[in-house]
């Protein structure tokens, strides 16, 4: 019940799916750097409101960059959590939410936490 999101990459393409719906919420296209790695090229996110209540573009944009460097990754991604709290608090109008509260709600733990 901790894992809130299955991520996994087909082709070009990484999906991000909530785990409890199975819905797929992002899908990045990524391309080929030069040197090495990769970037997100072009990303969309789901607009059905039935299936995702979107927040806004600036939420979008964090949470996608949130996952994949918490959860894909497993960096601390200290900034990135921060980033989300402030803007939780920003938009919910509610600066009283404990820190942990906000991560866990959208974040979830990652498998062996």
């Amino acid at each position: 019940m901790d894992e809130k999101w299955n991520v996994f990459v087909e082709g070009d393409v990484l999906f991000m799916h909530r785990s409890w719906t199975g819905h797929g919420v992002y899908e990045a296209s990524l391309a080929l750097v030069t040197g090495g790695g990769r970037r997100i090229a072009s990303a969309v996110v789901e607009a059905d409101v039935e299936r995702y209540r979107r927040t806004g573009d600036e939420y979008d944009c964090l949470m996608m960059e949130l996952i994949i460097s918490a959860i894909i990754l497993g960096e601390p991604a200290a900034d990135l959590r921060a980033g989300l709290v402030e803007l939780t608090a920003r938009t919910s109008g509610r600066s009283d939410l404990p820190a942990g509260v906000v991560e866990h709600s959208v974040l979830g733990l990652p498998s062996g936490s």
